[in-house]
């Protein structure tokens, strides 16, 4: 962990009135260098990958390897897994000084997780939850600290309604909502119960799912009146999304050479990404070459012979591959 910062009082951003546009917690992707990427392209928030809070407390080099930030990496949501009110709390208030809100993720359908009392299973205790936010909210000594919750839906949405209301009775500041069951993966996103959970609700709300354009950002917002849009695989295949790009930018795709290689990103999370930015652009021949490249140099060599030359690479950072 670093930089040690002011916190940014997230809940200014909503009371403007604009839809927020975020950056979804991804495992793996949604590192200190990809949010500085999406950052450049009007991502108004953005959240860390999600991290086990009983790791995070126990070690800390899981501290230090799951939780990187900087200066510029704001505002900034931290998400945690978590079964037990204090260990929750006890994380929230190591990461408050570097961060901006703590999210707690109730929405996660994995087996692993839910096996282990985290994520979507947090969906069916609610009283859980309740004294979850609120030791939370009573513990970090900061007002502007955020507290919210990312949930799945129930097939009894009376259930999902009734879950976020003790929620907000607890005092969180905001609610993420992924317009699906816990047992849904690919089926289309219930936006009728996005709709219904933001109008029994007093504090912002947040539509998750199936978010791939800019249009899905302006046509959600419609369907449900939500205050804000959070995307994830949308913006891995194209981080310039929500700047309005149809398609990832050849400019977009230098930019994350040069972030990634100033954050000196592993090769594979570095070669992953532009593989999920440059499927849609490229040939499948394209993609069998590029897909099949084993070092940053070669890369960049590819890079360069595709698309030219581009001047946000510095000499000095390719003398050094």
């Amino acid at each position: 962990m670093n930089s040690n910062r002011d916190t940014t009082n997230i809940m200014d951003a909503f009371e403007k009135g604009k839809v927020l546009k975020i950056c979804a917690p991804m495992v793996r992707y949604s590192k200190l260098a990809f949010r500085s990427l999406v950052r450049k392209y009007d991502c108004d928030i953005c959240f860390t990958p999600m991290v086990v809070a009983d790791d995070f407390m126990r070690s800390v080099k899981a501290r230090d390897s799951e939780f990187t930030t900087s200066h510029g990496d704001r505002p900034l949501i931290i998400q945690f897994a978590a079964s037990n009110a204090q260990t929750l709390a006890d994380a929230a208030c190591v990461v408050a000084p570097f961060t901006d809100g703590v999210d707690l993720n109730c929405g996660c359908p994995q087996r692993w997780a839910m096996a282990e009392g985290y994520g979507a299973c947090l969906i069916n205790k609610p009283e859980l939850v309740k004294d979850m936010v609120r030791l939370v909210r009573n513990q970090v000594d900061n007002p502007n600290y955020s507290v919210s919750i990312k949930i799945r839906i129930h097939k009894d949405l009376r259930r999902t309604v009734d879950l976020c209301q003790k929620a907000e009775a607890a005092g969180v500041s905001w609610v993420t909502v992924h317009g699906r069951t816990a047992d849904e993966r690919h089926q289309p996103v219930h936006y009728d119960a996005i709709k219904t959970i933001k109008d029994s609700l007093s504090v912002p709300v947040i539509a998750n799912g199936d978010i791939k354009n800019l249009r899905d950002v302006e046509s959600t917002h419609q369907l449900t009146g939500v205050d804000g849009v959070m995307a994830a695989r949308g913006l891995l295949a194209n981080p310039a999304m929500f700047a309005g790009y149809e398609d990832t930018p050849l400019e977009c795709i230098w930019d994350w050479v040069d972030i990634a290689l100033a954050h000196g990103t592993p090769f594979t999370c570095f070669h992953h990404h532009l593989m999920y930015m440059m499927e849609r652009i490229s040939s499948q021949q394209e993609k069998k070459v590029f897909n099949a490249l084993s070092s940053i140099s070669a890369v960049i060599d590819y890079l360069h012979n595709t698309y030219g030359t581009p001047s946000l690479i510095m000499d000095s950072q390719l003398d050094g591959l």
